[in-house]
């Protein structure tokens, strides 16, 4: 990715910290995926009678207000951007107070704030609003009581968030208008014997740039898209007609050329259901699950044979609530058919991410970089490219 910005020049030997120097750069195609998964009753208030009293009071619900609850999941997408995360689910371990008379149906998210009624929903609206490229958010996201407090989100500034003075071969559009086949063309081609593909209609895309790029394809207004742009775009400056591109997976800009295109999200009904639901290919080849009575991370990251982490292609690490993930066990049904008892059985590693902590407990947000820092070097090295 190229910035087209101008650049103070520093003095001869000395580095300019004006700006922002640590720009994203695509080193080849990459293949494997790092996945987190965490409860939405994290920013929950608890009234659990099974809890100790001792680890309320000690860990106080860090969300009371939806100033907090939004900034939580504003700490939590950071971590998720700069470790390059790709995938984020978020489940529900049981835990969550539900409001009398709010219910979690769909009609109430409409007009209603979620951050007490429905965590989970909340965390994934909030979550999918900071991932989505600043431009087209007033496109796909409309007025909502969740983003009230959008003003004092963090920036997460990812590869795929391009400013109009940015270069990439790829970027994140929305569709904005249809235009129908030329019928007259379409039939004049299929006489002559010639490819008539490009007369099936297309679709006007928003990508960003002063210059809008058609699409051959049929895609409702407001939709998001990946889109590829031409190679060479100053030989096809067209300042009255739209340029042709072509719409891809959000996945092919990783694929191809090894940008870190953001992640995607999902819900998870239950602890089980974050990996039997896996939407990748095979599934999680490697998982981690966290807990302070796990083993000490430095022990796997270390060069021992014995503790080796062997190459992945999807990693998945999960972490717990305020009570841990023993409660999300206790309260997934399908585990409890099956006889499982203890999380660690669910994992091919069971992690304590900072042993010998200062204090009493830790948060799931401070976790969840504690976990993704403690891992940076196993999963550079052992993704399968």
């Amino acid at each position: 990715m190229k910035r087209k910005r101008e650049t103070v020049v520093a003095q001869e030997g000395t580095p300019d910290t004006s700006k922002p120097t640590a720009v994203f750069e695509a080193s080849g195609g990459r293949a494997y995926t790092v996945s987190v998964a965490l409860p939405g009753s994290i920013i929950s208030k608890y009234e659990d009678p099974c809890l100790p009293k001792t680890l309320l009071t000690d860990h106080p619900f860090s969300a009371q207000s939806p100033e907090l609850k939004t900034l939580l999941v504003g700490r939590i997408a950071r971590a998720l951007a700069v470790f390059c995360v790709d995938e984020v689910v978020i489940f529900d371990d049981g835990q969550s107070k539900q409001r009398k008379g709010d219910g979690r149906n769909t009609q109430n998210r409409d007009d209603r704030f979620t951050g007490n009624s429905d965590p989970n929903y909340f965390m994934l609206y909030v979550l999918s609003y900071l991932e989505t490229p600043p431009f087209l958010r007033s496109h796909l996201f409309p007025t909502h009581p969740d983003l009230q407090y959008a003003g004092i989100l963090p920036s997460l500034d990812m590869p795929h968030h391009l400013r109009s003075d940015d270069w990439c071969q790829y970027r994140e559009g929305v569709t904005v208008e249809q235009v129908a086949a030329d019928q007259s063309q379409k039939k004049k081609k299929k006489k002559q014997g010639k490819d008539d593909s490009g007369f099936g209609g297309t679709t006007l895309v928003d990508v960003g740039l002063q210059q809008k790029f058609s699409i051959p394809a049929i895609i409702p207004p407001k939709t998001r898209v990946t889109v590829k742009l031409p190679e060479n775009m100053d030989s096809l400056t067209d300042n009255y007609n739209a340029l042709m591109a072509s719409a891809v997976p959000p996945s092919e800009p990783r694929e191809q050329a090894g940008y870190y295109w953001g992640y995607t999200i999902r819900a998870a009904s239950s602890l089980s259901a974050v990996i039997t639901e896996c939407t990748y290919s095979g599934g999680y080849d490697l998982t981690f699950g966290t807990s302070e009575r796990g083993t000490s991370l430095s022990e796997l990251t270390g060069h021992s044979k014995e503790t080796t982490v062997p190459e992945f292609k999807h990693m998945l690490i999960v972490f717990g609530g305020v009570a841990g993930l023993e409660v999300a066990v206790k309260a997934d049904t399908e585990l409890q058919k099956m006889g499982v008892e203890e999380p660690k059985d669910l994992f091919d590693y069971w992690v304590n991410l900072c042993p010998g902590q200062g204090s009493r407990t830790i948060r799931t947000e401070e976790a969840v970089w504690l976990g993704l820092m403690g891992l940076r070097e196993v999963v550079l090295s052992k993704g399968k490219r």
